[in-house]
């Protein structure tokens, strides 16, 4: 009870910008703020009436601001006009295959809208903390594994590059201009929300609630590093609350679980959650995507004191009853 009485003291009415309200990081991001009593402003570009934000009727308990990322005249509005003191930059095109096929939409949105927001903010003295999302994708393929956070930034295909380029503008805004920013890190969110069907977690949920085999785009033996969506927003409010002290500014964190689990493991986890004996159909179509990734979340430990609430399992359980309930419902 005592860090919930603590966080509910730092937030109560403090004004608090999310860009990416209606992505599932910040629906739930935007949930836990609003439960701890922040007085939470939300930009919103396209209104997703099945999105977390919207089901869970967040927009009647937030400021929604209509606009895009990229307009860097409106950003300086919201942020002079509701006095923001706590920015969470979270707004980003977000899907691998969609960067392979419109990079330069994704460039703009990923880096144009990162250096815009960060411009903003540096030109609004209420600001006070800045938490921009990078992304395990910004470290590229590495030789050594799992990442931390000494490593160089080297992503080589579109998507990933967009987060390499974000993540070293943010550190260049930290050590340029002494912007109040710190850069999380974190493995492929899962959690109920995510309506990117094509992401392995809710598409294969999906296909067992339908009686229908998942598909999985790649061979299956893609390694990855996941975590659960509640997880990555109490890791954000964690890092934000800890930006009180300056030695961290301009620092990056990895959040994780720290487990290695290829994708066709996943699904067979998934499956066995949901008692399907559905086979998965393996298109091995997947491309520009790296083959092995895994992060340290040590340094979060050992700066943040950040440990996470769940285990894989319990999310993946957790998950899937949200999408029982969805589907439930939208019948």
């Amino acid at each position: 009870m005592e860090s919930v009485d603590l966080s509910r003291k730092f937030w109560q009415d403090r004004p608090t910008l999310i860009t990416g309200a209606t992505g599932l990081l910040g629906g739930w991001l935007t949930r836990q703020l609003i439960n701890a009593g922040a007085d939470v402003i939300c930009l919103v570009r396209d209104w997703v009436p099945d999105s977390q934000f919207n089901r869970s009727n967040l927009s009647e308990k937030a400021t929604v601001v209509r606009g895009q990322i990229e307009d860097q005249a409106l950003l300086e509005r919201v942020l002079g006009e509701y006095e923001i003191d706590t920015v969470f930059h979270l707004a980003a095109q977000t899907i691998v295959q969609v960067a392979n096929r419109n990079p330069v939409s994704t460039f703009e949105s990923n880096i144009g809208g990162a250096y815009k927001l960060l411009e903003a903010c540096r030109r609004s003295p209420e600001v006070s903390r800045v938490i921009l999302a990078s992304s395990d994708k910004a470290y590229g393929d590495q030789l050594q594994l799992p990442y931390d956070e000494q490593m160089p930034l080297q992503g080589m295909h579109p998507y990933d590059v967009s987060k390499s380029c974000a993540d070293l503008i943010a550190q260049m805004y930290y050590k340029s201009y002494k912007l109040p920013v710190t850069i999380t890190r974190c493995g492929n969110f899962f959690g109920g929300g995510d309506l990117n069907w094509n992401r392995i977690v809710p598409g294969t949920i999906r296909s067992v609630i339908r009686g229908q085999r998942p598909v999985i785009r790649s061979d299956g033996q893609f390694i990855r590093d996941y975590i659960y969506i509640e997880d990555g927003a109490a890791a954000y409010i964690k890092l934000a609350e800890k930006m009180d002290d300056c030695s961290i500014h301009g620092q990056a964190f990895n959040f994780s679980y720290e487990n290695q689990i290829t994708v066709i493991d996943l699904v067979k986890t998934i499956l066995r959650l949901m008692d399907s004996d559905l086979v998965p159909d393996i298109k091995n179509e997947a491309s520009n995507e790296i083959l092995h990734q895994f992060l340290s979340a040590s340094k979060a430990r050992r700066l943040l004191k950040w440990e996470p609430l769940f285990t894989l399992e319990d999310g993946l359980f957790r998950t899937i009853n949200w999408y029982g309930q969805y589907f439930g419902e939208v019948k």
